[in-house]
C-alpha cells in the first residue's frame, strides 16, 4: 500500500507538468506501473494470508499435542502417586515386621554402637593411638550408622577393645616423631608405659589427640620422677622403679597448668613483692646480730676465763676496766660506774631487735592488705562480669591469698628470729649484770675489811 500511495503521488507531480507528447506517454508509463504495483501488492497479501492461515492451523496442531501430552503426564502421575502410596504401606509393613522380628536384637544394636562411640573416645584419648593411629575411624563410622552393624564391624568393635587392654599391659619402645617445647618436632625413641605415660630423652611427654603428636611437657615433674624416667629408657630388662599416672594423662595435664612458685609470687604483684622484700631486709639484719651476737659471746667466754686481763674488744672486758680505773673509790660510786657502763653496753647488744620486731609485725598487715585489694579487685569484676566466668575473679582471689601467705611466711620466721637474737642479746647481758654485781659484792667486801 505504502508502494502504491508513492506512485499516485509520483503521477500527481507529473500532471503539474506542461501537456505535451512526451507527457502523454509518460502517463501512460504511470498508469503502468500503478497497475503493476496492484497486481504485485495483491499477490504479496494472499501470500501473507496463506502463511498467516498455515501458521494457525500449526498452532492448533502443537496445542493440540501439549493437551495430549499434559493428560498423559496428569495420568503418569497419577499411576505414581498410587505405586508410591502402595510401596509406602509396603515400607511399613516391611517395617513393623523387621520390628517384630528384631525385638530384643534390636536393643542390642542400639547398645553396640553406643558402646562403639565410648569405645572410639576412649582410644582417640589413649595413648596406644600415637603408635596406632587411626583406629577409631571405623567405630565412629559404626556409631553413626542407621542399619544393623555387619558381622565384620562386630568383629572390629571387639579387636579394638581387645587391643587396647592388651596393649595397657605392655612396656614398647618405639620411634616417633616428638615435638619439642620451642614447637620443632624430630624423630626420637620413644617409651610408652601401657595406656599410662610416654616418656623420651628422661622428660614425660603429653599426647594431642587432636594434632596425633607427641609433646614434651612444658613443665616436667620433679628431678626423682624424670630419673626413673631416664633409667626406664636405658633399661633392657629387669624390674626398673617408674611412677605411674593412673589418670591416663591427666595429673600430667593438670600439672602444666598449676603455678611454679614465680608465678605464684608475681600474683601477689606490688605488695607481695613489698613483703618479700621486707622480709629478705629482716633476715639479713636477724643473720647479721646472731653472727655478731655469737662472736661477742665468744669474746666475753674467752673474757670470763682471764678476768683479771680486761679487754677492750669486748662488753665485758669494757665493764672490767671501768672497776679496775675505779678500784679506790667508794663503793657507790663504783657501782654508779659500772651501772654507767653497762646501760653503755645494753644497746650495743639489742642493736636491731626492734627492726625484726617491726617488720614481723607489719608483714602479716601487708598481707591483710593485699587480701583487701585483691578482693576489691573481686568484686569489682563481679560488677562488671558477673558470676558466670570464675576465671575473672581468679586474679584478685589469688592475689588476696598469695599476700596473706606471704605475709604469713614473712612474719613466722621474723617472730623466731627476734625471740631468738633477742635471748643472746638478754644472755650476754644477764652476764654482765652477774660480772658487776660480782664486782660490787667483791669491792664491799674489801671495804669491810679495810675498815676493820
Amino acid at each position: 500500500m505504502k508502494k502504491a500511495m508513492a506512485n499516485l503521488l509520483a503521477a500527481a507531480a507529473v500532471l503539474l507538468v506542461p501537456f505535451s507528447t512526451a507527457g502523454a506517454d509518460a502517463l501512460d508509463d504511470l498508469l503502468r506501473q500503478v497497475r503493476q504495483a496492484k497486481v504485485e501488492e495483491a499477490r504479496l497479501n494472499r501470500q501473507r494470508e496463506e502463511e498467516f492461515r498455515r501458521a494457525a492451523g500449526r498452532q492448533a496442531e502443537l496445542l493440540a499435542a501439549a493437551k495430549a501430552k499434559l493428560a498423559a503426564e496428569k495420568q503418569r502421575g497419577e499411576e505414581l502417586k498410587q505405586r508410591f502410596d502402595e510401596n509406602e504401606k509396603k515400607l511399613a509393613e516391611a517395617e513393623e515386621l523387621l520390628r517384630q522380628r528384631q525385638g530384643n536384637l534390636g536393643e542390642l544394636f542400639g547398645v553396640v554402637r553406643q558402646v562403639a562411640g565410648d569405645v572410639a573416645g576412649v582410644l582417640d584419648a589413649s595413648l596406644v593411638s600415637a603408635q596406632y593411629p587411626g583406629r577409631s575411624k571405623k567405630l565412629v563410622e559404626m556409631s553413626n550408622e542407621k542399619q544393623l552393624p555387619t558381622i565384620p564391624e562386630l568383629e572390629e568393635l571387639w579387636y579394638q577393645m581387645q587391643h587396647e587392654m592388651t596393649e595397657s599391659g605392655k612396656v614398647v619402645k618405639y620411634t616417633d616423631a616428638v615435638v619439642a617445647v620451642d614447637g620443632t618436632e624430630k624423630q626420637q625413641e620413644v617409651v610408652r608405659i601401657g595406656v599410662f605415660n610416654a616418656v623420651s630423652n628422661g622428660r614425660f611427654l603429653r599426647y594431642l589427640s587432636e594434632t596425633d603428636q607427641l609433646i614434651v611437657l612444658p613443665r616436667q615433674p620433679a628431678k626423682r620422677f624424670t630419673e626413673m624416667a631416664a633409667n626406664l629408657q636405658k633399661a633392657t630388662s629387669g624390674m626398673v622403679p617408674m611412677a605411674v599416672d593412673p589418670s591416663r594423662g591427666s595429673i600430667l595435664n593438670l600439672l602444666v597448668q598449676a603455678p611454679n612458685l614465680e608465678e605464684r609470687i608475681e600474683q601477689g604483684k606490688e605488695v607481695g613483692y613489698i613483703i618479700i622484700g621486707l622480709a629478705i631486709f629482716g633476715f639479713l639484719i636477724a643473720l647479721y646480730r646472731l653472727v655478731a651476737l655469737g662472736i661477742t659471746g665468744l669474746k666475753v667466754r674467752s673474757q670470763l676465763k682471764h678476768p683479771d686481763q680486761p679487754r677492750k674488744n669486748n662488753p665485758l672486758g669494757r665493764v672490767l676496766l671501768t672497776w679496775k680505773e675505779n678500784q679506790d673509790a667508794d663503793l657507790e660510786t663504783l657501782e654508779r660506774k659500772i651501772d654507767e657502763a653497762i646501760v653503755k653496753e645494753v644497746p650495743r647488744l639489742q642493736r636491731g631487735l626492734s627492726i625484726i620486731k617491726i617488720l614481723a609485725v607489719i608483714a602479716p598487715l601487708l598481707g591483710l592488705l593485699g587480701t583487701v585489694t585483691g578482693m576489691i579487685q573481686t568484686f569489682q569484676s563481679i560488677t562488671l562480669f558477673g558470676t558466670g566466668d570464675p576465671k575473672l575473679m581468679a586474679g584478685g582471689i589469688s592475689q588476696a591469698l598469695i599476700t596473706t601467705v606471704l605475709g604469713l611466711i614473712a612474719a613466722i620466721p621474723l617472730t623466731f628470729l627476734h625471740a631468738w637474737v633477742s635471748s643472746r642479746s638478754k644472755t650476754l647481758v644477764q652476764v654482765l649484770e652477774e660480772q658487776s654485781a660480782g664486782i660490787i659484792a667483791r669491792q664491799a667486801e674489801r671495804l669491810s675489811k679495810r675498815e676493820c
